[in-house]
């Protein structure tokens, strides 16, 4: 499946970038796609966000990727960020799609996440894999890694808005399928 479509969902911060992408994934699976990559969900505690989980989609392992309550090295905003189980988990993940799904799924390239040299391979493998992908993409961001993804011929840049929120999954789909064309 040489030239598989590659979707990239941009928005600001809540803006609905994940949650347009689980639907899509949600539709994927009900067509009988093996879906496989990573996910990233808030840690919230008393209704404010305290840091970002990760989870593996096909093996559902996860870990807390960042938390207020990290000592790291490694700090985006009020965040330690724990490299370790991003390696662990998402870079796993990534690794484990591009070898065993039928579609890759990356949520999000992101500040926090490029910060380890072992996602950015793993992004890029999953890039220059002959598979369909979709991924997140941190709106601002000027990382090096999200500046080649936005310049590349093979994919298309579509951003969240409220306005298309609700209809977007289904123009990605179409997408997919090969019956919209970029």
């Amino acid at each position: 499946m040489a030239g598989a479509m590659k979707v990239g969902i941009t928005g600001l911060p809540g803006s609905g970038k994940t949650h347009t992408l689980l639907k899509v994934i949600e539709m994927l699976e009900a067509d009988g796609s093996a879906v496989g990559g990573m996910i990233t969900a808030p840690i919230r505690e008393n209704n404010s966000r305290v840091g970002f989980e990760v989870t593996d989609w096909m093996s559902k392992d996860h870990g807390c990727l960042a938390h207020t309550a990290i000592e790291s090295k490694v700090h985006v905003g009020s965040y330690g960020v724990d490299l370790i189980t991003l390696e662990r988990v998402g870079v796993g993940a990534i690794t484990h799609a591009v070898t065993d799904a039928d579609i890759i799924v990356i949520d999000e390239v992101g500040k926090m996440e490029v910060e380890s040299p072992g996602f950015i391979n793993a992004v890029k493998s999953a890039l220059d894999s002959s598979k369909p992908l979709i991924l997140t993409l941190h709106k601002k961001s000027r990382n090096p890694l999200l500046q080649d993804i936005r310049r590349r011929d093979d994919i298309r840049i579509l951003e969240v808005t409220p306005i298309n929120r609700n209809l977007l999954p289904y123009k990605i789909m179409k997408l997919l399928k090969g019956q919209e064309r970029v």
